[in-house]
C-alpha cells in the first residue's frame, strides 16, 4: 500500500518499535503495565487486564490494527478494528483507563 503523503510503501512498525511506543504511551497515560512481544502481536498487561494488539491481515484493509480486549473476549466478540495506529492507541487508552492529558488549543489573535 502506498502512503499518499509520502508516496512510499506504508510499513508496519516492527515489534520493537511498537513495544517502545506502547511503553511511552503507558507512561504518558500514567498507567502501570507490562509490554511483551508475543507470537501473534504485542501484549499489554495492566490492572485492567490483558490486551493484544495485532497488525490486521492485508485483506482487511482499510483496517490496519486489531485490538483484543478482556471485555470483547468475555463476550465472545471479535477484536476491535482500527484504521490507524492512532485509533488503536485511543481505544487502548480508553480500555486501560489512561489519563487524557492536556489538549493543545490554538486560538486566533
Amino acid at each position: 500500500m502506498i502512503d499518499p503523503l509520502l508516496q512510499t510503501p506504508a510499513e508496519t512498525p516492527t515489534a520493537a518499535e511498537l513495544r517502545m511506543l506502547l511503553l511511552d504511551c503507558l507512561r504518558l497515560w500514567d498507567v502501570e503495565g507490562r509490554i511483551a512481544a508475543v507470537a501473534d502481536g504485542i501484549e499489554v498487561t495492566t490492572d485492567a487486564g490483558s490486551f493484544l494488539l495485532q497488525a490486521a491481515p492485508p485483506d482487511m484493509r482499510p483496517v490496519r490494527w486489531l485490538l483484543h480486549t478482556p471485555d470483547r473476549r468475555a463476550a465472545h466478540r471479535p477484536p476491535r478494528a482500527a484504521p490507524s495506529i492512532g485509533a488503536a492507541l485511543l481505544a487502548l487508552r480508553h480500555a486501560v483507563g489512561g489519563e487524557v492529558g492536556n489538549r493543545l488549543q490554538v486560538a486566533g489573535r
